[in-house]
C-alpha cells in the first residue's frame, strides 16, 4: 500500500467514513472507493463495494469482465444511539458494545444518565434533537428510543427518519405506537417514511423483563443489520 492510498484509508478512519480498497489481483492496482459515492450505483464494481460493505467483510470478487478483485473493507464502528437512560438502556447497552457498537445514551435528565449506571458509555445530557442534529446518524447507525416521554422521543424519532441510519425503533404499546404515528404525520412524515420504525420495538419473543426486552431488541437491530438488501455481487 503507497503512501496516498494509506492516507486516504487514515483519513476516512478519521472522519468515520466508509471506504473500500479495491485491488486487481492481476497487476495489483489499487484504488479507494468511497462507499457512500457510489451506493445508488449500478456498474459492478460499484454494487460488489457496497455488498462488501453492507456485509462487514473484506473479500474476493470477480466481475463480469473477467477482473479478480480483493476488496479490503473499511468500515467505521456501527454506533447505536439510545433516547433514554432507563433501565432497559442499563441491560442494552452492555450487549450492544459486546457486539460491536459505539453505545450514545441520550437524556437530558442527568439524575438517570449517570456513569455510575452506565460505566463506559457515552452519554449526552442534551436534547435530543439537538444531540441527534451532533451526532448526524448514518448507515452503520441504530437509533432507539425507550423513555415513553413524547418530548424526548419524537424529536430524535424525526431526527432519524430523515436520516440514513439502517434502524430505528421505538418502545411503547400498539396504542401508544399508534399516537406516536399520528404525531408524526402532523409533523409531515408520510407511510413509507413511518414504516421504516419498529414499534412495538423488538422481536417478538413474550420478552417481559427489561433485559428481556433489551435481547429482543439487540435481536431485531442485528437481523436489520445482516438482512440488509445487497447488490447483486457475484463472488469468486
Amino acid at each position: 500500500m503507497d503512501r496516498a492510498i494509506l492516507d486516504r484509508v487514515l483519513q476516512a478512519k478519521q472522519s468515520k467514513t466508509a471506504v473500500v480498497l479495491a485491488t486487481d489481483l492481476a497487476d495489483g492496482s489499487q484504488q479507494i472507493i468511497d462507499v457512500a459515492a457510489v451506493w445508488q450505483a449500478d456498474d459492478p464494481l460499484s454494487r460488489s463495494v457496497v455488498a462488501a460493505s453492507i456485509a462487514d467483510r473484506s473479500q474476493t470478487v470477480e466481475l463480469e469482465d473477467g477482473r479478480r478483485l480483493f476488496l479490503n473493507v473499511f468500515n467505521p464502528p456501527l454506533r447505536m444511539i439510545v433516547v433514554g437512560a432507563v433501565h432497559i438502556t442499563q441491560a442494552l447497552a452492555p450487549m450492544a458494545r459486546i457486539a460491536g457498537y459505539d453505545v450514545i445514551v441520550i437524556d437530558p435528565r442527568e439524575a438517570f444518565a449517570t456513569a455510575e449506571r452506565f460505566p463506559d458509555v457515552s452519554l449526552s445530557h442534551a436534547w435530543p434533537d439537538e444531540a441527534m442534529a451532533e451526532l448526524m446518524p448514518d448507515r452503520r447507525t441504530a437509533v432507539i428510543t425507550l423513555t415513553h416521554d413524547p418530548k424526548l422521543d419524537d424529536p430524535a424519532l424525526q431526527a432519524a427518519l430523515i436520516s440514513d441510519c439502517f434502524y430505528i425503533g421505538a418502545l411503547g404499546s400498539r396504542k401508544t405506537h399508534g399516537a406516536r404515528l399520528e404525531r408524526l404525520r402532523r409533523a409531515g412524515f408520510d407511510e413509507a417514511a413511518m414504516a421504516r420504525i419498529h414499534g412495538p420495538i423488538g422481536l417478538a419473543i413474550g420478552a417481559r423483563s427489561p433485559a428481556e426486552i433489551a435481547i429482543a431488541v439487540m435481536a431485531q437491530v442485528t437481523e436489520t443489520l445482516r438482512k440488509m438488501p445487497e447488490p447483486q455481487a457475484r463472488a469468486a
